[in-house]
């Protein structure tokens, strides 16, 4: 860890609210002790408002708050507006249904943790320094999935475990054979979930597809 880094760290770890009753009066640590957002406007005020009750020295007048109903496949994401400085944290709203407010909370200190990073650093990543704040905050290290892929990679060489998560036809789906597993260096076969088919070529894909239709 440099210099710059250490001082960063050292200020996240003494900001916030410096009585630690009051701050665990505010359920910031598991996120107990709040309602239950309605509706995605009044999960975008909640979470602004818990954001405060974080005890980490992130600039919180520097993030835009939003909740999507489209997004399908992550509860969360922070964007970083290099040009102004500052960061837009998108919260998912299904994904919120799915967890509930409280484990939905450790979504919100996750991409906190990236704040965090981007404010000091002009980035952030799943690295040392990002788990070494997010163990401070009690922030998972990644978000679960909250909703059921509809494709699964998966490698051929029985001796490798390797799977990976497909929500949509991206290149890793529609062209495998040009692609290896991210383990072994193996080929590897894509399901679609609901239906059984398989392939593992770009030809096979397409046949699998227009045997498939409406059923994709």
């Amino acid at each position: 860890m440099d210099r710059d880094e250490c001082r960063a760290e050292a200020e996240a770890a003494s900001s916030g609210d410096t009585s630690e009753r009051a701050v665990e009066r505010a359920g910031w640590r598991d996120g107990s002790g709040w309602p239950s957002p309605d509706s995605p406007a009044a999960l975008r005020r909640q979470a602004a408002a818990y954001a405060r009750t974080v005890p980490l020295g992130v600039d919180l007048d520097r993030i835009d708050w939003e909740v999507s109903r489209r997004a399908k496949r992550r509860a969360g994401a922070c964007l970083h507006h290099r040009e102004t400085g500052r960061q837009t944290i998108r919260l998912t709203w299904a994904a919120y249904e799915s967890f509930g407010w409280e484990r939905f909370a450790g979504t919100i200190r996750h991409e906190l943790a990236h704040a965090w990073e981007f404010q000091r650093f002009d980035e952030s990543s799943h690295g040392r320094r990002f788990r070494r704040v997010a163990n401070r905050i009690d922030a998972p290290l990644s978000c679960p999935p909250f909703s059921e892929a509809r494709l699964l990679l998966r490698c051929r060489n029985d001796d490798c475990d390797w799977r990976a998560r497909r929500y949509r036809a991206c290149p890793t789906v529609t062209r495998p054979d040009g692609r290896r597993c991210g383990d072994c260096g193996s080929r590897y076969r894509v399901f679609h979930v609901a239906s059984g088919e398989t392939w593992a070529s770009a030809d096979g894909y397409e046949r699998a597809r227009s045997r498939l239709g409406d059923r994709w």
